[in-house]
């Protein structure tokens, strides 16, 4: 294996994106919750973007970012990014991709003005969770309706 790249996704790569983000779903255990137009609409817009880490031709991971207004008792009124998607193609974990990912949408999170960063999901991934609270996100209130998660974390973004 050699190494990898990251890059945001344009439009031209919204199929390779759907494609792993797919293949995420399944590695996780959680249902397809939205169509290819659905996908494009969430990630491709403005506030939103998709990180895809590249080894050649072959994407081995991806990270998605969109805008939200969280509710509840972990809502605050200061611009909010969602976090969704981190995933590694097995082969290729441990090789700092998931790090590159993050900080890749961290970035871009901070320049379009997002205060909070918000995430969400299942106590059975526990590496995740350790990832996430590695890189400064802490366990919150649910902030939204997805039947799926069970464990909700945020994080402020530096302007």
């Amino acid at each position: 294996m050699s190494g990898f790249s990251i890059s945001r996704a344009g439009n031209d790569l919204q199929d390779a994106a759907y494609a792993i983000v797919t293949e995420y779903y399944a590695a996780v255990g959680v249902e397809l919750r939205e169509d290819g137009a659905a996908f494009g609409a969430y990630y491709f817009g403005h506030g939103s973007g998709l990180w895809l880490a590249s080894s050649g031709s072959e994407v081995v991971g991806c990270i998605a970012l969109r805008p939200l207004v969280p509710t509840g008792p972990a809502a605050v009124s200061e611009p909010c990014g969602e976090v969704k998607r981190l995933y590694v193609r097995p082969l290729w974990r441990g090789k700092g991709i998931a790090d590159k990912l993050l900080d890749s949408l961290h970035e871009y999170a901070a320049s379009v003005g997002y205060r909070w960063l918000y995430l969400d999901s299942k106590d059975d991934l526990d590496v995740a969770i350790r990832f996430y609270q590695r890189r400064g996100y802490q366990v919150c209130e649910r902030y939204n309706n997805n039947p799926q998660a069970t464990v909700f974390m945020r994080r402020m973004i530096a302007p």
